[in-house]
């Protein structure tokens, strides 16, 4: 830390703490010098593009995703179930790319026992709702809070998450609808756990253990996997996940049909609900990133994209508060990567409101020069590269493409050439062609 306590820091000396935290990694004992050296070089690099200046050159950041999992043999489902092989397959991608700007983590596999023990309703996943030699997850949206329920979200978001919606996501709680509120404790405390002599929620409190000791397992592979690329001179992404309040209750409490109707229906409760999300989400990203000496926060864009709102309703629903949560955030001193999915081109005029170098979009689909132009003096860039090209092009291709976006976006620095999202079937040709469009045009001269 420093000299001064953290609450009487300024956002400046908060940010310049992080960075430090990122730049000079306590306890870590690089595997030789040269691992040292590159570890410096590739964490300045990062540096500099997010403070909007120019580094040595673009750096690469190559949207891996679960690829690994579709070679060297295996596949996805096979990763889920069997965190060593998944550490093996991982390390063997890394190995053909042992010379990019950052290492792929086996973290992008999920923890299927877990989530097979759960019973969760959101995703299907090869063997559970997909076919096993399907890639990836896929998000299954529903109504998981009813029209009529925002009083009892906005009244106790904590009873309302484990008593009503939980038993409706997960199927290991669906007997937590039986229990009693915990608020509803004031004095002799006896009475209020005689539910828990069910067989139905000791079974469910069973399965709660189960999943603890199953994540155990791994978090262990996964940390210790994040120490070995640090050791060998890799950044490691360390801070925390966050979405936008409209996208928290839009996503999984509402779902896209739902919110929209309440925006017409009953938007002072929708207001009001967003409002407590906006407090929740600043809470808990603060929380986590700090736990971790972490330097950013991510958050995926989902229901701001254009198209899917007008103008006015962004300006009313979704942006005030996302603003806000940015805008704490960026006085904690942590960096903000807003992932635009989709298009955000109607937006971009909206939302360049931050201070220079305290924000990172990363973009699906959006118009690259047009972003640079409006943002690039005070923001960090990257993305755009498509998947359907990675997946399908031919590395020629690829690096014509990369070649345009470091012409469009490179100049004065603060740029990273990247995949407009993770691609889970990608050629490894064409991510090399990434890494070659770079290092041929996207050196700065000094």
């Amino acid at each position: 830390m420093t000299d001064k306590q953290w609450t009487d820091m300024t956002r400046e000396e908060k940010r310049e703490q992080r960075f430090k935290w990122y730049l000079e990694p306590e306890g870590v004992k690089f595997i030789n010098a040269e691992a040292a050296e590159n570890y410096k070089i590739r964490t300045r690099r990062l540096a500099d593009v997010y403070h909007v200046r120019e580094p040595d050159r673009v750096p690469v950041s190559l949207p891996v995703g679960a690829t690994p999992a579709s070679l060297y043999g295996t596949d996805y489902y096979t990763c889920m179930y069997d965190y060593d092989k998944a550490a093996q397959t991982w390390d063997r991608f890394n190995q053909d790319f042992k010379d990019a700007d950052s290492m792929a983590s086996p973290g992008m596999v999920m923890a299927a026992k877990a989530y097979d023990l759960l019973d969760y309703k959101l995703y299907k996943w090869p063997g559970h709702g997909l076919s096993k030699e399907a890639h990836g997850i896929q998000f299954v949206e529903g109504e998981y809070m009813k029209a009529n329920e925002y009083d009892a979200l906005i009244l106790n978001p904590s009873d309302f998450w484990m008593r009503v919606y939980m038993p409706r996501v997960f199927g290991a709680f669906a007997s937590w609808t039986g229990l009693p509120a915990f608020s509803s404790i004031i004095e002799g405390p006896a009475a209020h756990f005689t539910p828990y002599a069910r067989p139905d929620i000791q079974a469910s409190l069973k399965t709660l253990i189960d999943v603890g000791n199953e994540m155990a397992k791994y978090t262990k592979m996964v940390g210790a996997y994040s120490r070995k690329i640090l050791e060998a001179g890799f950044p490691v992404a360390r801070g925390a996940l966050a979405k936008a309040p409209f996208d928290t209750i839009g996503d999984t409490l509402r779902g896209t049909q739902g919110i929209f109707f309440d925006m017409y229906r009953q938007p002072d409760k929708l207001l009001e609900a967003i409002d407590v999300f906006t407090k929740l989400t600043i809470k808990a990203a603060v929380t986590s990133a700090n736990a971790n000496c972490g330097l950013a926060a991510m958050f995926p864009l989902h229901k701001g994209a254009d198209g899917w709102m007008s103008d006015k309703q962004f300006q009313t629903f979704y942006w005030p508060s996302l603003k806000k949560v940015i805008n704490a955030l960026i006085d904690e001193g942590i960096m903000v990567t807003l992932f635009a999915e989709g298009s955000f081109d109607t937006r971009l005029d909206m939302v360049n409101e931050f201070p220079k170098g305290t924000v990172h979009w990363l973009f699906d689909r959006t118009d690259m020069a047009r972003a640079k132009i409006i943002l690039g003096d005070r923001c960090c860039i990257s993305g755009n590269v498509p998947s359907s090209l990675l997946i399908m092009g031919t590395p020629e291709d690829v690096k014509n493409y990369c070649r345009k976006l470091i012409e469009d976006c490179g100049k004065g620095g603060g740029y990273i050439l990247a995949g407009g999202a993770q691609v889970d079937s990608g050629k490894l040709e064409n991510f090399r062609a990434m890494l070659e469009a770079a290092r041929e045009y996207g050196v700065y001269k000094k």
